[in-house]
């Protein structure tokens, strides 16, 4: 009760005369392609709301250290983008971008994303947050110090991955997966406590991997979601033409997003190889045995899944290859 009196008057001292301020926490630095994405939302929702909702970005998650969904859901902070795999809270349903082989390029991503849409809006409700847009991130790819040819090369890896799934991946393919923040990934790298890392090719290039890796290799291990909320009592707070504003401008972002990860993808790439990391793809030997551990990665994450997650595969799967057909049945 003492909370909710407190972000009253929180939301009280935040408006005057109809006009918001409000604070979004971004999760990574200002050069990265989801803050500079925040940064644009929030101009829009300026422009669109003619001035009246003010939303300042804070980089390199400088607002929250902590579980983003709580901080949101307790009005820490009003808004933060987040991780969503990652985020603690999310159950299942926060793990499905994040299944490994499941999303097989841009377009399949998109798809998963739209038919997993009411999921996550079902799970960011229950804490008290309203989603309003998110966008993937480049497919995640595996750096070492060498080509990964086969499924011997993972034998004896030390790898850092990003949630439970890349670590059951890593685990199931011979490796020992590392759980670390990204702020302490590249020291790790550095000190050999880890040789190894699963992310996409936009963490690549803004952690200067090539400066203590060799190699990363093009698994296109998944297209994993980052995401933006907003705590509900400030959205309750706002009025109609602010919400629309908000809501068109996140629809808006979230299109442009979209399509301007893979100009973001190919820009990584070229940096990271004109700076010495050798870039390949995998070969189908390759892909074939680590397929083999995504299906049962995949028939064991639906076998306690509730309804409305097996529903979103079933979906899926119905314009997917018949691999994916042939798991989810």
């Amino acid at each position: 009760m003492l909370r909710k009196c407190l972000l009253v008057t929180s939301l009280a001292s935040l408006m005057f005369a109809g006009n918001v301020k409000m604070d979004l926490n971004a999760k990574y630095g200002a050069n990265n392609f989801h803050t500079k994405g925040a940064e644009q939302f929030a101009s829009l929702v300026k422009e669109y709301s003619n001035g009246s909702v003010d939303i300042t970005v804070h980089a390199g998650s400088s607002l929250v250290k902590g579980n983003p969904l709580k901080a949101v859901k307790d009005g820490t902070v009003a808004m933060t983008d987040m991780f969503i795999p990652f985020t603690s809270g999310g159950g299942k349903v926060f793990g499905i971008s994040a299944l490994p082989f499941i999303a097989q390029s841009y377009e399949d991503a998109y798809r998963l994303y739209q038919i997993s849409k009411p999921a996550y809006e079902k799970t960011a409700k229950k804490w008290n947050q309203k989603l309003l847009y998110s966008v993937t991130w480049p497919a995640s790819g595996f750096y070492s110090n060498k080509k990964m040819d086969s499924f011997k090369d993972f034998q004896g890896v030390k790898t850092r991955t990003y949630d439970k799934n890349s670590a059951e991946f890593v685990n199931t393919a011979g490796g020992n997966a590392v759980a670390l923040p990204w702020g302490e990934v590249y020291s790790a790298l550095r000190t050999g406590m880890v040789n190894s890392v699963i992310t996409s090719s936009t963490s690549g290039k803004d952690g200067k991997f090539w400066e203590v890796l060799t190699d990363f290799t093009k698994i296109n291990y998944a297209y994993p979601l980052q995401a933006v909320t907003i705590n509900l009592d400030y959205w309750n707070s706002l009025d109609k033409s602010q919400k629309d504003a908000i809501l068109k401008a996140a629809a808006e972002i979230e299109k442009a997003q979209w399509v301007a990860v893979k100009a973001d993808d190919k820009e990584a790439l070229e940096v990271m190889a004109k700076n010495g990391m050798n870039i390949s793809e995998a070969s189908a030997e390759l892909k074939k045995e680590l397929n083999n551990i995504a299906n049962d990665m995949l028939k064991k994450y639906l076998d306690d899944a509730d309804s409305q997650t097996k529903k979103i595969f079933q979906e899926y799967v119905s314009t997917s290859s018949d691999e994916i057909k042939n798991v989810v049945k």
